[in-house]
């Protein structure tokens, strides 16, 4: 089987090994990259890995906007994509954390029954106090989330899309696959969720914009869930604030972003399964000398990048700003208040 995962990076040197290790213990045998305006060495590190098989690093198409949709349209032309049995799209702070069978893609596969797309459910993983950054994989440090039936007051919750070969594509988006509002209602495809059930009708022809990319997630979660370490350390996270987002430039910062994903009233180890066999994995990768070096130095220009930011006074107010938020997310502070519970 042939899957092939796709993604978007801008100065993310520091994951990248451990993303790419993680996805080919699931099953994943290709990796299309994108990047655009590196200054930490992911680019570099990035062409490295394609000269030894297996990723292919293209510089992102985009003008200035919408970096992850011009990217994916390139994509859907790449061989990588078009001779794929499944894709993969996603970032690299998600991890897909499988609970059936083997724990690998073709097993999630197989407990779905086989759909043309299988959408899995974010489960936001919070920053949980870790201060420094540390060298070490990102799965083996946070260990806490929201309730992940529920995140910010919401029932219905953000997913990624695994997409077979047949399914009728329109386009590919960010968190879904796409296709024409025209297609008989009998060529539609199978779509389940992480629990091998079919997608809510809404969803599957995205005819509720607010829906277009979330459901509920209640019941969603039997096969997988999808880890998302939005956050990470206080430390990556000012320096992601200074990358921006990938989607916008010149973002603003408020610490809503911070708190509607820094709920930490759930704890949810079950992704270290996957651990000793990634850290096999990563010290592979290290034992070739230029990778070694290519990813030491990424590490390298993330700290200096976090110890010049915190010379600045503003990113030393943010830290402050963010170390003292409070660890309720606004909306359901606000749902809290509004029923009279307690803070």
């Amino acid at each position: 089987m042939r899957i092939t995962a796709v993604t978007c990076v801008k100065n993310e040197g520091p994951f990248l090994l451990e993303w790419i290790a993680f996805n080919r213990l699931l099953g994943v045998t290709d990796f299309l990259f994108y990047s655009n305006d590196c200054t930490d060495g992911t680019d570099t590190l990035l062409d490295a890995l394609a000269a030894r098989g297996g990723v292919r690093h293209l510089p992102n198409p985009a003008k200035g906007r919408n970096y992850q949709m011009e990217a994916l349209k390139d994509a859907a032309r790449q061989d990588e994509v078009a001779q794929a049995d499944w894709v993969w799209i996603a970032d690299v702070d998600e991890f897909l954390n499988i609970h059936a069978g083997d724990h690998t893609i073709p097993a999630l596969i197989a407990a779905c029954g086989d759909p043309q797309a299988i959408s899995v459910t974010f489960q936001f993983f919070a920053n949980d106090g870790v201060n420094a950054y540390q060298d070490r994989p990102i799965i083996g440090q946070f260990m806490r989330s929201h309730n992940p039936d529920l995140w910010c007051a919401e029932s219905a919750i953000e997913v990624k899309t695994l997409v077979r070969r047949d399914f009728p594509l329109q386009y590919y988006g960010a968190h879904r696959p796409f296709f024409r509002n025209s297609l008989a209602e009998e060529k539609r495809p199978r779509w389940t969720d992480g629990s091998g059930r079919d997608v809510p009708s809404k969803f599957l022809v995205a005819a509720n914009t607010r829906r277009i990319r979330k459901f509920p997630a209640a019941g969603a979660r039997d096969h997988a869930t999808l880890n998302h370490y939005a956050l990470r350390s206080l430390d990556s996270y000012l320096v992601k604030n200074d990358r921006g987002d990938v989607n916008r430039d010149n973002r603003n910062f408020d610490d809503t972003y911070w708190r509607e994903r820094n709920d930490s009233a759930w704890e949810d180890r079950s992704v270290l399964r996957y651990l000793p066999d990634l850290e096999a994995a990563l010290a592979e990768l290290k034992s070739d000398p230029e990778i070694a070096r290519l990813h030491d130095d990424a590490v390298r220009l993330h700290i200096e990048k976090r110890d010049a930011l915190l010379a600045q006074q503003d990113y030393a107010a943010m830290r402050a700003q963010l170390c003292d938020a409070p660890t309720i997310p606004p909306e359901e502070l606000k749902l809290m208040q509004a029923l009279g519970l307690p803070a």
